[in-house]
Formats: structure tokens, sequence, C-alpha cells
């Protein structure tokens, strides 16, 4: 599969899509190679139809694990083959609608007080301040701190985009003083040999297991806090519009979704049922 792998890859830059989204993409195919021990080229229509069918029957995968697939395996057929299958057409991913888990202000520190060593703890406290992402935490370079304007200069987030978020003044310090502790001219939270950026995989495992300690007994990721940043900033006063462009939404309507979460939309909510139940029967 190299050549065509190979050309899949360059497709891919072609249409501008971001490495991550290209490895995805890649991976998904030589899943499906694996499953029927051939090239990808030799797999058949009703053989990519049984494969759908695998997944979602039998494998039973995740909404997004099951979208990957199907991007990337479509991605293949249709711009690396050129192959108009109309199975590519009828196969969709379940539309489900999930409200994203949150944590409380309060929750938030109980897990991070959780987590005992001194490079995770800040890397996650300054993903939850600044409502990054795991990579963007992770990999976030000396020079994207603007400590004059206290910014954090986001680049090449999600869909390939920059974007600026507020730096607040105790994370900033927090940064400052974990970063006497290593000196790296490049990487915020470099590896043990400085040469690259920490593993986003040891953080997911340092959350975890600080969460399990915690008490918190919520199904939360290293995500859940930048849905949590985004719902505090609302329930403290802070506009729609303005939260959309410290996340880097492309649109409106996902930012729109923290409505749903703030304890603030609740407690008004309530009130107004209450008033209304009490007007009519009181």
């Amino acid at each position: 599969m190299n050549a065509l792998r190979q050309k899949m890859i360059e497709d891919m830059q072609l249409k501008g899509l971001a490495v991550r989204t290209q490895e995805a993409y890649v991976n998904a195919v030589l899943q499906l190679s694996r499953r029927f021990k051939k090239s990808p080229d030799c797999i058949d229509e009703e053989e990519l139809r049984e494969y759908f069918l695998y997944l979602k029957n039998e494998k039973q995968v995740a909404d997004s694990t099951f979208s990957i697939a199907l991007c990337g395996i479509k991605f293949f057929y249709e711009h690396t083959l050129g192959k108009e299958w109309h199975t590519l057409q009828l196969v969709r991913p379940d539309r489900k609608k999930k409200l994203p888990v949150v944590f409380s202000a309060e929750e938030v520190k109980r897990v991070l007080d959780c987590v005992h060593r001194f490079q995770y703890r800040v890397c996650l406290q300054t993903i939850y301040a600044c409502g990054l992402r795991l990579l963007e935490g992770t990999r976030l370079r000396v020079k994207d701190i603007d400590s004059n304007r206290k910014m954090i200069h986001v680049v090449q987030g999600k869909g390939g985009k920059d974007r600026y978020v507020p730096l607040p003044d105790h994370t900033l310090m927090l940064l400052r003083h974990y970063w006497l502790s290593h000196r790296n001219p490049t990487w915020m939270f470099p590896s043990r040999n400085g040469l690259a950026a920490i593993d986003e995989t040891a953080v997911q495992k340092a959350f975890r297991a600080a969460l399990c300690e915690s008490g918190v007994h919520k199904a939360a990721s290293v995500h859940t806090l930048r849905h949590s940043y985004a719902t505090h900033l609302l329930e403290a006063g802070v506009d729609l519009r303005i939260i959309q462009i410290y996340l880097g939404h492309a649109s409106p309507s996902t930012t729109a979704i923290y409505t749903h979460l703030t304890s603030v939309t609740e407690t008004q909510v309530n009130q107004r049922i209450n008033q209304l139940h009490a007007d009519l029967w009181g």
C-alpha cells in the first residue's frame, strides 16, 4: 500500500487537510485493509458494505470512531481511487446529540489538586485556564506566550486556524515558575530529552488518575476542562460570541451548546417555572 498511501497523503495535502486528520484517515484505510488482509484497492463495494456493518453492529465503535473511519475511507475511494460507489453515499454515522460533561469550578480544583507531578498539573491548569484542546496545551511553545498582552497565540489549532486566548495572571505566573525548572528555549512542556513536546498520552493518564483520586464521579476526560472553561465563562457573563472566538469554533451553533450546561441558566429557568406555577395555582 506504500504507493497508494503516498498518493492519498498527497491528495489530502492538496485538499488542505491538517496533519492529524491525514494520520487518522490513513489509519482508517489501514484498518480496513487489515480486516480483509489485502490491499484496499482490491476491496470491492460489497466488502466495503460488510465492513461498515461490522463497525456498527459487531464492533459497535463510538460515533466519533465511526465518523473518522467513514471520512477516511470515503476520501481514499472517491479522491485517490476515483470510485463513485453507492455504499459511500448511503453510509452515515448515528446522529446522537449528547451534551458534554462539565465540571463545577470546585470540581476542577479538586481534580487538578490531585495531579501530583508538577509538569502535568501546570499543563492541565493551562488547558483549563485558556480553554485549550489537549494538543494545543501539550505543544505550547515559549514564543506563543505574549506576557505583555497576557495572551496565548494558539498556532494552527483545529482546522489549521490560529487564534489568541486570554492568559490569566495566575496562570502566567505559574508558567513562569514552571519554565524556570527546565528553561527549554522552545517547548513550554518539553519531553524528557527536551527535543519535543511532552507526550499527550502521559497527560491523559495523569488526568485519569487524578479524577479517580478526587472522588469526582463523572465520565470526564482532559477535554472536559475545555467544556468547563466555556461554561464557566458563560456563567460569568461573557458574551457567547467572544467565547466562540476564544474556543476557535467556526459556527456559533457549536458554542451555543454551553447555554444548556450553565447552572445559572438552570437556576433562572427553575425560578421562572416556579413563578409561573405559583401565579397559576398560588
